[in-house]
């Protein structure tokens, strides 16, 4: 029997045990280009519903030649068999990832880490300008980008004009 899939949330409590155990399971997978988040954070756990006795979790990368997604494949397996589960994860491009689907709560460990985390969204759809890009290390807005593309595909380089440090971005997208 195939469960219905379950949609991201901030923190999903379904009433089906089996499919909670599940995505807490597959929650605890971190990013391995970005060790302080998890895959729950990015918002790239996208649902996970029970085939029969095998797990389906749902992935979405923040790109769809995301290199990271093979090893977030095995993690998340290797996840779900801590469990005594087996797992399979299907990788879903449609919709495309957007930093919208990142947590609160990982835009605050980006920013702890020090990389400077997307800005939100506003009700209308709107990317706020603000006043600059606050650098993680000292909190100036007098930052400036170097180049749009950091250490990975979803970062950008920029640099303190205050405290001469550089910083990866998260980009918006």
């Amino acid at each position: 029997m195939v469960t219905g899939l379950l949609e991201r949330e901030a923190r999903p409590r379904p009433a089906d045990p089996a499919r909670a155990e599940v995505w807490e399971a597959a929650a605890t997978v971190v990013d391995p280009e970005l060790p302080v988040l998890t895959i729950e954070d990015l918002g790239m756990l996208r649902g996970v519903r029970l085939d029969g006795e095998i797990a389906v979790v749902q992935l979405t990368p923040t790109y769809s030649g995301c290199p990271a997604v093979e090893a977030l494949r095995a993690d998340i397996v290797a996840a779900l068999a801590a469990t005594g589960r087996a797992a399979r994860v299907e990788v879903v491009l449609s919709p495309a990832w957007t930093t919208d689907w990142m947590s609160e709560e990982g835009r605050r460990k980006l920013d702890e880490f020090g990389i400077a985390p997307p800005r939100p969204r506003g009700a209308d759809g709107a990317i706020a300008l603000g006043l600059g890009i606050r650098c993680p290390r000292c909190g100036s807005l007098h930052t400036r980008e170097l180049s749009r593309f950091g250490s990975t595909s979803c970062k950008a380089l920029w640099e303190c004009l205050r405290c001469h440090e550089p910083f990866d971005r998260f980009k918006e997208h």
